[in-house]
């Protein structure tokens, strides 16, 4: 009923975001510049607000074409090694016959599509051969493909790494990186040649324990069954995953923009002068960022229950109650694998201590071979995202895959 009620919302405003569109079309066209009157330059702007407020469940492009190797500049192409319903294993393939690490980034099902994480594969591509996790969103497949819940997403991982072959090295970003965790534990007890070499884990709810946030202590408010009722929904039926029960993408972008709601007021008063003023550069920056953050995925709702239950409630994993497939989960069996863990200093998601935490699960891994960096000025974005983590975070990551491949 949820769903239906959004998706019957949005049908309604599609047509005046169409109106509004042509509208800021032909207020560009009558454009004259220096000379154009400020009020026309205003109503333009408004269009253009109301046009691109709409949300789109598509994933957008990662948009790499080519990237720098040195003094040389290759081509890339997206290359998908492997598929199952609800993922790929994409392949940034570079076209050059120089042999570089293989990198798996396994990015979050969160809300977002994988290429939220753009930035942090634009920086690991120069040194790295990086695939990711390019997960799929859950209202296009249907429901005769199963469930998808936890242990289904380690195996994702387990499977991927297995792909990509031995001595591949593993980075976890935010929530996956329990999932990660777990693979790497569970490859480990099996002798699973396709161990990772390296393990990073940045910003990642491995304990959430240590110094609650608000999202720690919002998930732990409410019972697992609250959480059933009230925010699980099913697909409508003009979709592929039709009746396929999952968490709404736009739900979780309204928990994210209420967390901030200031900042995005202010973000989209910023761009209404920015178009009123035709400052181009500053509107098509927030257009990109908000392209990318209305771009929203459903989430399973088995994978979604089990996280805000194993992860934010009991805390199986620090607790050693953690299980895949009645299997328990031991992360001292690890041993072969190097672990690097990284936190932002002003991380108000995952706190300060939470990812460290492996670092004392892991009782398997020589101390030489363990690693930690805080970085000091950051959020949470900023651990993989931006300046600080391309100048700062990203050599720690380099010298972790380089001392170990």
């Amino acid at each position: 009923m949820m769903y239906s009620f959004y998706q019957a919302q949005a049908d309604l405003l599609y047509p005046v975001r169409q109106a509004a569109k042509l509208g800021a079309g032909l207020c560009r066209i009558v454009d004259w510049g220096a000379a154009t009157p400020a009020p026309l330059r205003a109503i333009g702007a408004a269009l253009t607000l109301v046009a691109e407020s709409g949300l789109t469940h598509r994933r957008p492009d990662y948009g790499f074409r080519t990237t720098g190797m040195g003094n040389d500049t290759v081509a890339v192409t997206e290359e998908i090694r492997f598929s199952t319903p609800f993922g790929n294993l994409l392949r940034f393939r570079k076209d050059t016959d120089v042999k570089q690490p293989r990198v798996l980034v396994v990015a979050p099902m969160s809300g977002h599509f994988a290429t939220l994480l753009r930035g942090t594969v634009a920086v690991l591509l120069p040194d790295n051969d990086v695939y990711i996790t390019d997960w799929k969103n859950a209202r296009d497949i249907p429901l005769s493909e199963g469930r998808f819940g936890f242990d289904e997403y380690v195996d994702h991982v387990i499977r991927f790494l297995e792909i990509m072959g031995e001595g591949s090295h593993l980075i976890a970003v935010c929530q996956p990186a329990v999932a990660a965790l777990a693979a790497a534990a569970v490859m480990a007890e099996q002798g699973n040649r396709a161990q990772p070499r390296s393990l990073t884990l940045m910003a990642g709810p491995i304990d959430t324990r240590q110094n609650p946030t608000r999202v720690n202590e919002l998930a732990k408010s409410r019972s697992i069954e609250w959480f059933e009722k009230n925010l699980i929904t099913a697909v409508p039926w003009r979709y592929k995953g039709a009746a396929r029960r999952v968490y709404p993408g736009f739900l979780q972008l309204t928990a994210f923009m209420s967390m901030n709601l200031d900042r995005h007021i202010n973000a989209h008063l910023a761009q209404f002068r920015a178009l009123a003023c035709g400052d181009m550069p500053a509107a098509d920056a927030h257009r990109r960022f908000y392209g990318e953050y209305n771009a929203v995925m459903d989430l399973p709702a088995e994978f979604y229950l089990e996280t805000v239950n194993r992860v934010f409630q009991t805390h199986d994993l620090p607790l050693g109650k953690l299980t895949w497939h009645g299997q328990k989960v031991k992360p001292e069996a690890i041993r072969r694998t190097a672990l690097l863990t990284v936190e932002g200093e002003r991380d108000d998601i995952c706190a300060i201590g939470q990812t460290m935490a492996a670092l004392d699960l892991c009782t398997g891994v020589r101390i030489s071979q363990k690693r930690h960096h805080l970085q000091s000025g950051v959020g949470h974005y900023g651990v993989f995202s931006g300046s600080r983590w391309a100048r700062e975070v990203y050599p720690k990551v380099r010298q972790m895959i380089e001392v170990t491949n």
